[in-house]
């Protein structure tokens, strides 16, 4: 019972906003170039959906699906390289001691900063793989760092039985270290699905091409042309995806961890 309320009180507050929203522009007469009204962001999802099932270029369902191929590739990339390099840290403090520093400064290094500089280095011509190489950078260090501390939180009680019984390295990494540190990285894991979005999104803004036929630049356009309710409807979409990237992770989290982990199991 419990958990049908947790379900339908979010529901039930989500309809009661979009009333107020629909009912206070209409009240106070807001413009449609101000605030359009949630019925206007429908119609205007509900065009985009008709131009592209009629095959036009440029809707915004196409443009999503081009930030979201962006977003997974750039999510992929850093989950490989960021468990990689964790590996490499976890197995030798030299190397930890060397590396470290420079993907601190990756991180804190503002990607609107380094954007010209990625699309000088890449070209005008190739700004898809600077958006990718941005939103990269944006989410690589959260599963570097998750899964850096996961790899050294085993228990050293734990790691001392494995040295008694003579366990190689490799014995000790796989059945030991990977999985102790599995709350840590599928924490990581979920905190840089969001930043791969919000890291595309940024790079196609810092970008400023539509090369990259992401929703940035959907966004752009249709402020330019003060067309709110499609700016609305992009968001929206934006949205959708963020929520749908970390309700499959939290899925992946939920399935691998339940059976002996307290606080997901709960």
């Amino acid at each position: 019972m419990k958990r049908l309320i947790h379900l339908i009180l979010p529901i039930l507050l989500f309809l009661a906003l979009i009333w107020f929203w629909e009912w206070a522009v209409g009240y106070w007469q807001v413009k449609k170039f101000v605030l359009p009204a949630p019925s206007a962001i429908w119609t205007a999802l509900a065009q985009e959906a008709s131009d592209l099932m009629a095959g036009k270029p440029g809707t915004l369902f196409a443009s999503a699906f081009a930030t979201l191929q962006t977003t997974l590739t750039a999510f992929a990339l850093a989950a490989v390289t960021g468990i990689l390099l964790a590996a490499l840290f976890a197995s030798s403090r030299l190397a930890e001691a060397m590396v470290a520093p420079y993907t601190v400064i990756l991180q804190v290094t503002p990607v609107v900063a380094i954007a010209p500089l990625v699309l000088v280095w890449v070209g005008l011509d190739n700004a898809w793989v600077a958006v990718l190489i941005l939103a990269w950078i944006v989410a690589f260090f959260p599963v570097l760092a998750n899964a850096t501390a996961g790899l050294k939180a085993a228990d050293p009680n734990l790691r001392d039985l494995f040295r008694l019984y003579r366990a190689s390295r490799w014995q000790t990494f796989t059945r030991l270290l990977i999985p102790s540190s599995l709350p840590y990285l599928l924490t990581g894991l979920k905190t840089a699905g969001g930043l791969a979005l919000i890291g595309a999104v940024v790079a196609e803004f810092a970008a400023a091409s539509g090369n990259s036929g992401g929703l940035a630049w959907r966004i752009l356009e249709a402020g330019n042309r003060l067309q709110i309710a499609k700016m609305f409807a992009a968001l929206i979409l934006l949205a959708l995806m963020g929520l749908a990237l970390y309700a499959i992770l939290s899925l992946i989290e939920w399935l691998l961890l339940r059976r002996w982990h307290g606080a997901v199991a709960r």
